[in-house]
């Protein structure tokens, strides 16, 4: 096998490791080297009003499970009238014929959502950090909150923005899933964390923002409290990762100021998304951090991932199909040629 120093990133087909999952993707630089060439299709856009009557999640509007809001003035929060989790779920396992194939276990949780705004018209893109504030000090509180009840064993939070993404609802708002059993990202996640602490004796995304710092090249943004960038081994196109400078596991080890860090660094990451195509940029987010289980998690670092699908323009977005859904994931733009278009749009 050649030497890494003859392996050209930006040219040859290669595979990247995804260090976090132990997976690996398809890199294919060489079917497309600039991620804005080609059609640049704007979709029509219509500005939200800041109330909207019909709205289920704006104050005072009756939602669609037939309870009316409050007529709230900052952020709120309300179990989900339609939750995919339920709290009172008795715990049961199948197993047919004990032969480990026809395998069910019971999961209770809970599911809330949190609205970020009594405001119809505004999105963490275009939401001041001070409003952000608000909501990252909410979702502290809900994960604390979650977080020590004795059946959940992990909360995740994440934001769907955009239609495409299957939001039914403009208005600005997030969920919560609280669940008995760690979800499978996170499990492999925490696994590939796990033995890199093992046989290093170090965090892995500790080094891994180290290794990103001293190269630049993958950087998007930084602030005193944490790192955006696009990972080595990104799979969507313009694919984000938040890091948090200083090691530490969970939301409920915020400092103030790593608060007000976060707030802003989502703001700028956002704003920077509508920037690309000049239209609201569709997404989901959510942060990874270490399980409720009441076990210490040394090898959990706190970081947040967004993954978006538009491709090349507005109306043009990637698609898992085909090589990517029977083989391995695949992309064409490099993590390095659209981390220096982020960049770029950071600017003022």
């Amino acid at each position: 096998m050649l030497r890494g120093r003859n392996l050209k990133l930006t040219e040859d087909p290669h595979r990247r490791l995804n260090a976090l999952t132990n997976e690996w993707i398809l890199v294919s630089p060489h079917r497309a080297t600039r991620p804005w060439q080609g059609e640049i299709a704007k979709l029509p856009t219509t500005s939200e009003p800041s109330y909207d009557p019909s709205c289920y999640l704006c104050p005072g509007n009756l939602r669609a499970g037939g309870i009316r809001n409050p007529a709230y003035s900052s952020t709120f929060v309300f179990d989900n009238d339609f939750a995919a989790l339920k709290s009172q779920t008795a715990r049961a396992r199948l197993d047919v014929d004990n032969m480990g194939l026809l395998v069910a276990e019971a999961e209770p949780g809970i599911c809330r959502v949190i609205c970020f705004s009594p405001r119809h018209d505004l999105t963490l893109a275009t939401m001041g950090p001070k409003e952000i504030e608000l909501v990252v000090r909410t979702w502290v509180e809900q994960f604390r909150e979650l977080g020590e009840l004795e059946n959940i064993n992990h909360v995740q939070i994440f934001e769907n923005r955009g239609a495409m993404m299957g939001a039914s609802n403009p208005h600005p708002h997030c969920q919560i899933w609280a669940t008995s059993s760690i979800p499978e990202a996170p499990s492999k996640e925490l696994a590939a964390q796990r033995s890199y602490l093992n046989s290093h004796a170090r965090c892995l995304l500790c080094d891994y923002v180290a290794l990103e710092q001293r190269q630049q090249v993958r950087l998007v943004y930084e602030n005193s409290g944490f790192v955006a960038l696009v990972p080595f081994w990104a799979v969507w196109p313009f694919e984000i990762l938040i890091c948090s400078r200083r090691h530490f596991a969970s939301m409920n080890e915020f400092a103030n100021d790593e608060v007000r860090s976060l707030s802003e660094i989502l703001q700028r990451v956002t704003s920077t998304y509508d920037k690309v195509f000049g239209v609201p940029f569709p997404y989901s987010m959510g942060f990874h951090q270490s399980p409720t289980d009441g076990i210490d998690h040394p090898e959990c670092h706190f970081h947040a991932h967004f993954y978006p699908p538009l491709l090349r323009s507005a109306t043009i977005r990637k698609f898992m199909v085909g090589f990517e859904m029977l083989g391995t994931p695949q992309r064409d733009i490099t993590a390095e040629s659209a981390a220096e278009r982020l960049r770029e749009l950071t600017k003022p």
